[in-house]
């Protein structure tokens, strides 16, 4: 039980929006019922005053967020963090999304090897990225530089970035690798691409 609810918490944390029962069953290599105990006994775990984060669930599908009673310290978080200069953190995945997009968050976060989803959603703020729902998987999205991004780079269109093509061409060959099995991961130069982007002036909060 303590390694299911670990692994749960890991799903839950990692894929960031509302996930699927059925997938958590799955995933945890049990069924429906099995997997609606598991998030049960995890929300119970999470109630205390020790603890930040709470379940949101529905019929069909379970979401880790943040409990309300932190509002007003997260706005206040958030607020800061618009006001300043992107972070490194933050250059990195913009530089992946700019090069690599449309992309999806779980592949954004395989390559970065941590939880992206506070980062983009700072970028959407700022407008320097865009969401769109992913044609291949309900309740999920894809991540796309902003039209704002490409003209403050002096570019008309992705394409346009420097060594466009060849780190999409890095890109289908690691695609490519993971369908054999073998392990594969970008170069640790794709995040350190020339002429990293900067904060447009005109587009923070």
């Amino acid at each position: 039980m303590e390694e299911k609810i670990a692994e749960l918490e890991a799903l839950l944390f990692v894929h960031g929006e509302p996930l699927a029962f059925a997938k958590i069953a799955k995933l945890l290599g049990t069924d429906d019922s099995g997997a609606r105990g598991l998030v049960a006994e995890y929300e119970k775990r999470l109630i205390g005053a020790d603890r930040g984060l709470g379940i949101v669930s529905s019929d069909d599908r379970v979401q880790l967020t943040t409990k309300p009673v932190f509002s007003r310290i997260l706005e206040s978080f958030v607020k800061a963090e618009l006001s300043e200069d992107l972070s490194p953190a933050s250059l990195e995945t913009l530089a992946i999304v700019g090069y690599f997009g449309p992309i999806s968050r779980a592949r954004i976060d395989y390559q970065r090897g941590v939880n992206s989803q506070f980062i983009l959603r700072s970028l959407l703020l700022r407008g320097l990225v865009e969401r769109s729902p992913d044609p291949h998987r309900p309740n999920a999205y894809l991540y796309s530089p902003s039209f704002e991004t490409l003209k403050y780079l002096g570019v008309q269109k992705q394409s346009d970035l420097p060594d466009h093509a060849k780190f999409r061409s890095l890109l289908e060959r690691f695609e490519a690798s993971e369908g054999t099995g073998e392990p594969a991961v970008l170069p640790a130069d794709t995040a350190g691409v020339s002429e990293e982007p900067t904060e447009p002036s005109d587009t923070s909060a």
